[in-house]
């Protein structure tokens, strides 16, 4: 008998560590920190994982549907590889778009010159030429094309490409001048017609173009550099009656996207205009937004409204870099450093002084992504991907800080921890894959997830604190405790098996 009851035991004690073992959530976990990490692979050591904080995943409840992550293809980056070594420069083109690198799956490009070009340019350089009969991307052909065609070549699964103009050609303006002014009213259709020759050029190379934004920042910057001005009414008035209805009438797939500027409160004023606008639904694919308005804050009122007006529109944030700021070349703890200032630093006017503090850069891009996801964003671009020690190639010399840093002279590379902060969401959150809802008890962290189309879940978690932080991280009836480092960032991988 005692011998049948130890035989039961053991048997009971087997089932139990089985059960035990069932109910452990299997993950990886891949951490970025100001300790050194670099998007490496951590060790689970739960034994010293002690806390009581929960974040609870619900990949049943889902919200909006991904579009991509990654940055953009200008001719200041263009250039800059062309004059690195074949090697330096396959290697960052693969950082940046291969499966085992980044993985950006959506990119940003300039129609015409923009500030991060090497001079003003445009398509048609002839006044008046409104058939286009000059129209001609040779420009393009010699940097920013073969970049584009090589990153198509590393990419496996492909990326999607959003092009923006900063200004029509000077002669259709209103002050025949690259930077400010207006489109003329009898170039509205003109203009309409070079979005069209501009895609189907694009199209003759193999590059094919996903989206176009309207204009790039059409509030204007103060012309310092190329820009073109437009009211909401006036930005209504081209799409509904120029350019949706040419796109419409050649059957094109490209989306349009309005707005294109700052989140807040002009965010919302357009929206009224032109999210309500039932003439304009059928042409308008989204809303592209940037992120300058503020360094510390997301602004999620202006996004929540947004969505809320037009909840089957897409928001895209479609630019965003640390401004202002010479880049620090192979000093990573800068970037972890509250030292960064941007535009409104010095300049913006008092009564908005607290929205330009100084900031840590990756908690800036960070914290960004996070708070854009968690509400409403379906995509978020970076800006240049490549720049000089000096923040450029750049005409305006507004002189601005990349992922990565190049030193052309000495065929050096530096990938500097905005890079790793762009991975941790670009590499595993995959094109079609859903936000999906969280429930998190520590308020000093922050964090956003999704699930992929194969069933894999992806959760990034920010620690902006000096002490490391520990949660369980819970599924269902299952669970694992996690220790994100002091000043860490992590990307949490669950892969479907494991689900």
């Amino acid at each position: 008998m005692n011998i049948k009851i130890s035989i039961i035991i053991i048997l009971l004690a087997v089932v139990l560590f089985n059960k035990k073992e069932q109910e452990k959530l299997k993950v990886q976990v891949f951490q970025t920190s100001a300790q050194g990490n670099q998007f490496e692979v951590m060790e689970l050591n739960v034994q010293k994982v002690q806390s009581k904080d929960t974040l609870i995943l619900y990949p049943k409840h889902t919200f909006q549907k991904i579009t991509g992550f990654g940055g953009a293809f200008t001719e200041a980056s263009a250039s800059l590889l062309n004059q690195m070594s074949n090697a330096k420069r396959k290697e960052i083109l693969n950082a940046y778009f291969a499966e085992d690198g980044a993985n950006y799956s959506l990119t940003r490009t300039h129609i015409n010159s923009c500030d991060f070009s090497l001079s003003n340019y445009s398509y048609a350089e002839f006044a008046e030429d409104t058939l286009l009969k000059h129209f001609s991307i040779k420009r393009d052909k010699s940097a920013l094309i073969p970049m584009i065609l090589e990153a198509q070549e590393i990419s496996q699964e492909g990326f999607k490409i959003i092009a923006s103009p900063w200004t029509a050609p000077p002669w259709m303006k209103t002050n025949n001048a690259w930077n400010g002014g207006k489109l003329k009213k009898e170039y509205y259709d003109t203009w309409a017609n070079y979005f069209l020759k501009y895609i189907s050029a694009y199209r003759k190379e193999g590059i094919d173009i996903w989206a176009v934004t309207v204009e790039n920042e059409p509030l204007g910057n103060d012309s310092n550099w190329e820009s073109m001005h437009y009211t909401p009414e006036e930005m209504g008035e081209f799409v509904k009656n120029h350019l949706g209805p040419k796109f419409e009438a050649e059957k094109l797939h490209q989306r349009i996207l309005v707005y294109d500027q700052n989140r807040g409160k002009e965010l919302e004023e357009w929206a009224d205009v032109l999210l309500k606008d039932k003439d304009l639904d059928k042409y308008i694919y989204g809303t592209a937004v940037h992120w300058y308005t503020s360094t510390n804050n997301v602004l999620e009122e202006s996004l929540n409204y947004t969505h809320s007006i037009a909840p089957s529109k897409s928001i895209i944030q479609t630019e965003g870099c640390i401004d202002s700021e010479v880049p620090h070349w192979n000093e990573d703890s800068w970037y972890w450093s509250k030292e960064a200032t941007d535009w409104g630093y010095d300049w913006a006017l008092e009564e908005n002084k607290k929205n330009h503090p100084k900031y840590v850069p990756v908690y800036r891009y960070a914290r960004d992504m996070i708070g854009c996801l968690n509400n409403w964003v379906e995509g978020w671009v970076d800006w240049n991907m490549v720049l000089d020690r000096q923040g450029g190639p750049n005409l305006a010399k507004n002189w601005c800080i990349a992922p990565v840093i190049v030193d052309v002279e000495k065929d050096e590379v530096y990938y500097t921890p905005l890079y790793y902060t762009m991975m941790h969401f670009s590499k595993y959150i995959r094109p079609e894959a859903k936000r999906i809802k969280i429930a998190l008890s520590d308020k000093k962290l922050l964090a956003t997830a999704a699930i992929n189309e194969d069933g894999s879940i992806v959760l990034v978690v920010l620690n902006m604190t000096t002490d490391a932080r520990s949660f369980l991280l819970r599924l269902e009836n299952r669970e694992q405790p996690i220790q994100i480092a002091a000043q860490g960032l992590q990307t949490i991988l669950i892969k479907a098996e494991n689900i």
